[in-house]
């Protein structure tokens, strides 16, 4: 039961970290063109 409990809280630490990477490799990639982050959308000004 245990390894069962502990397997889904690696899948969601995974899980929240990959989407943390992601919105950081986006924010560097819209910064590297000259715009600009707003609630998750490029806006290049």
């Amino acid at each position: 039961m245990f390894g069962l409990i502990r397997t889904t809280v690696l899948i969601l630490i995974a899980f929240v970290a990959g989407l943390m990477f992601e919105r950081s490799q986006a924010a560097e990639a819209c910064a590297g063109q000259g715009g600009a982050m707003r609630d998750g959308v490029c806006w290049s000004e």
